[in-house]
């Protein structure tokens, strides 16, 4: 199949942190499934490239920051698969290193302001864009939506065929960052009950995370945990030394926006007894590490 989905590793996470709880945690590689189309971005694009692909959309178009790891796997997508790209970018022309290899890719890049970005939800905004891009395909911001969720339900999947490997029979439970709630909406969908899903919230809660996720999974088989440190894109020294220290304990390359927040939230919930001894969670590594480069 054209669009087939790279498998990514299941490894045990080794913490002193869980040691002493007594509770175990995989990681869900996924940042290690593709170079540039990395972590669970390549799962929210998987369903709009088909979609492109069965309708013959001479290209796709999206929006996100100057640091998007969104637009950068879209653009590394469009490239590999024959697609046009472009991007609708947050703020005034910056170059950083994702804005460069955004253009290096081909990706057509129009920049929209902060008052232009925020109209992207209003009613008719892609219709000036569909004029000047006629056919093209449209993703939401981030990957968003059904499609982007019915893509990331295939992670279930990814799991289920590493459990073997590390000598689990299963697992209890999912913990993963949740910028959009797109994939965490996708696991919960995927589940269908049968686990809870953890979503350690990247973002301040007026973001609409819950509203997003509630509107494409429904109320429940999920639990949203604070775990933002101010704000979208806010870290800090804390957050920083926890990275380091997490990865010279197990060599798992973590990023400050969402992975890196998300296992810190889970190390203050083990430490305070959330999980029960013998609780075996899978933690889903969602990429991103591209976007270190806007800050290290």
């Amino acid at each position: 199949m054209r669009f087939e989905l790279p498998q990514a590793p299941l490894q045990p996470l080794h913490l002193p942190w869980l040691a002493s709880a007594r509770v175990q945690v995989a990681v869900l590689r996924l940042d290690l499934i593709d170079p540039l189309i990395s972590g669970n971005k390549w799962f929210k694009l998987r369903h709009h490239l088909a979609q492109a692909d069965a309708s013959a959309a001479p290209g796709l178009i999206s929006l996100g920051g100057n640091h998007s790891n969104h637009l950068h796997a879209l653009a590394a997508a469009g490239r590999r698969f024959g697609f046009a790209t472009a991007g609708l970018l947050r703020g005034q022309p910056q170059e950083t290193p994702t804005v460069r290899d955004l253009q290096a890719l081909g990706m057509q890049l129009h920049w929209l302001g902060y008052e232009g970005y925020r109209a992207r939800h209003q009613p008719g905004f892609w219709a000036p864009w569909q004029a000047q891009y006629p056919g093209w395909h449209c993703i939401a911001e981030g990957g968003g939506g059904l499609a982007g969720a019915e893509g990331c339900a295939l992670i279930m999947q990814q799991a289920h065929a590493g459990l073997s490997a590390i000598g689990w029979a299963g697992y209890d439970a999912w913990w993963l960052a949740a910028g959009t709630g797109t994939t965490l909406a996708g696991l919960v969908l995927a589940e269908a009950g049968g686990h809870t899903v953890h979503g350690a919230l990247a973002v301040p809660l007026g973001y609409g995370v819950p509203q997003a996720v509630q509107a494409l999974a429904g109320d429940h088989g999920y639990l949203l945990h604070e775990a933002c440190r101010g704000g979208f894109g806010k870290f800090d020294d804390e957050l920083l030394a926890f990275i380091e220290a997490s990865e010279q304990a197990t060599g798992v390359p973590l990023e400050a926006l969402y992975t890196g927040k998300a296992l810190l939230a889970l190390r203050d919930k083990v430490e305070a007894g959330y999980f029960a001894p013998g609780t075996r969670l899978v933690f889903v590594h969602t990429g991103g590490l591209q976007g270190r480069r806007g800050y290290l």
